[in-house]
């Protein structure tokens, strides 16, 4: 920015190129009738303008690399914040950090920040017309104080219209989405006339709130526009008078002109790209919220990866956005080469606990302990590889099976990969797909089946050997092969001296596991061994 305002410094000051060629031929060219001075004169401006022409690309240039600049400084920030937005704060719109990355990119990119860089040298060339007569100055003075309060009337008009603008711009994409993404049950249930009813009294709501901020703004900017037009005519009229009156020259007339006009631009500019400049102050001042984030940090321990035991020590959590705990107080120790089954009826804290324990949630109260350290004491990139989750409702990320499993690591083998296949007991069912291990997934995994989501996304949490490894309800969808396949890999993982625990609604897989921890209402209600507290599957 202090480039910019250096070349805009240079540029400001060579805009009176234009003037002082018009007053100088005015006055003396033609008086002289000397051609000779008149080449000269073409002969100094045109390489002002020349002059005035690369600054002003320069300018452009520093623009675009200062926009492109803010953009790779925050898109890693922007990308955690999504993520944490997402699995945090589930009411707020995750994608608004991106957006407002755009938004603050694209202002910079824009003409607003060269009319906000050009605005103070509207006195500079207020001053020049005091030097040329103080009426000339003093007229344009007064009209530049009408189109800065006409600015300041901008701003006080648009600021809460666009906050409301852009929250209705969030529900409104929050319907679509809505939409899109349960596109299939709506269509099977008949659902569209609703689902369309809600989108269009979100979309109604959007489009009337920015016609209303749109008409503020065409209407202050308008006004500005005629009142800039009817004080050049009074620039002319006061010059006029001066000539009459034998108090400046004619050339006066026409250089008053042009510097009112240099003087004035930067204010119908500004009032003009007003709407997008309190648009991007709105996003730097939510992109603030990237920095608070990354200050509740803690330092990262050097640890060695976790090989012994997990513990849960009090654990509290509450779900996103709710301020009532649905885990309380559990408390448990699993060793190495240990299988723990969660079970309880529906809506008792099964899953969340089981987000607990991933680190995705974060506890209320309590602790979760790998070798004794808290999980915030390793990096979370580290600790990542560590542990295998396989989430409830399993959706695959956009790729290939391979890149799936592998968890997109640049640096995987394919040996790797197939490892954590075989072991998941997936490797014969992969091959049988299309383009084998090469084949798209799709959005989400939709080109797959349900059991072959489940299938691959357990070999994707089986992937690197990970100490720990986190199941919730992993054999809904499978059939006996997989039902087989699953619990071979869960005596796997114990045999390797990994510890496994799982949510299981399904009998059947509790034959693998050792402990079971009961739970209901939250609550931990008995934790043992699994022949003391289910005899039947023994």
């Amino acid at each position: 920015m202090l480039g910019v305002g250096i070349v805009s410094a240079c540029l400001n000051v060579l805009l009176l190129a234009g003037s002082l060629y018009m007053m100088l031929v005015y006055d003396f060219v033609i008086p002289g009738r000397s051609i000779p001075t008149l080449v000269g004169l073409l002969l100094m401006v045109i390489v002002a303008y020349v002059f005035q022409g690369m600054l002003d690309a320069v300018r452009g240039q520093l623009l675009t690399h200062l926009s492109s600049n803010i953009d790779v400084q925050f898109e890693t920030k922007a990308h955690e914040l999504v993520l944490t937005l997402a699995r945090l704060y589930p009411a707020r719109d995750a994608g608004q950090p991106i957006r407002d990355i755009d938004q603050v990119r694209g202002f910079l990119a824009g003409a607003g920040p060269t009319a906000l860089v050009d605005l103070p040298w509207v006195f500079f060339f207020v001053a020049i017309l005091f030097l040329l007569h103080p009426w000339l100055g003093f007229t344009v003075l007064a009209g530049a104080i009408v189109l800065i309060a006409l600015t300041v009337l901008t701003e006080r008009a648009t600021q809460a219209a666009m906050a409301d603008l852009m929250q209705l711009n969030r529900e409104r994409q929050q319907a679509i989405d809505t939409s899109r993404r349960h596109a299939e049950a709506i269509h099977a249930m008949g659902m569209q006339g609703q689902l369309e009813a809600i989108w269009r009294a979100a979309n109604g709501a959007y489009r009337q709130a920015q016609v209303r901020l749109s008409a503020k703004a065409s209407r202050l900017t308008t006004a500005g526009r005629i009142f800039r037009l009817f004080l050049q005519s009074g620039v002319l009229t006061v010059g006029a008078l001066l000539v009459l009156s034998g108090k400046a020259s004619g050339g006066v007339i026409f250089a008053s002109s042009i510097l009112s006009s240099r003087a004035l631009a930067p204010i119908e500019a500004s009032i003009a790209n007003w709407r997008s400049f309190v648009a991007a102050r709105q996003s730097w001042r939510r992109l603030g919220e990237i920095t608070t984030f990354e200050a509740d940090r803690r330092p990262e321990q050097l640890l060695p990866s976790p090989r012994h035991s997990l513990a849960a020590e009090g654990l509290t959590l509450a779900p996103p956005g709710s301020p009532e705990p649905v885990v309380r107080g559990i408390t448990f120790l699993a060793y190495a080469g240990e299988a723990v089954a969660i079970l309880g009826p529906s809506g008792s804290g099964k899953s969340t606990l089981l987000r607990g324990l991933a680190g995705s949630l974060p506890a209320t109260s309590g602790d979760v302990r790998l070798d004794g350290a808290t999980m915030a004491q390793w990096s979370r990139a580290a600790l990542g590889r560590d542990i295998g989750y396989l989430p409830q409702n399993v959706e695959l990320l956009p790729g290939t099976v391979a890149e799936n499993i592998a968890r997109f690591d640049p640096e995987t083998t394919p040996e790797r990969i197939i490892a954590a296949a075989e072991e998941a007991g997936v490797a014969a069912m992969i091959r049988e797909l299309p383009d084998g291990y090469n084949t798209d997934v799709g959005i989400d995994g939709r080109r797959l089946s349900g059991g072959q989501r489940q299938r691959i996304a357990l070999a994707r949490a089986l992937y690197g050997n990970p100490f720990l490894i986190l199941l919730d309800e992993p054999n809904a969808n499978l059939d006996t092969t997989g039902e087989a396949a699953l619990i071979e890999a869960i005596q796997g993982v114990k045999a390797r001296g990994g510890i496994v625990v799982l949510v299981a609604h399904r009998p059947s897989v509790l034959v693998a596991v050792d402990n079971v921890l009961a739970v209901r209402g939250g609550r931990a209600i008995s934790y043992g061994p699994r022949q003391a507290l289910l005899p039947e599957h023994s």
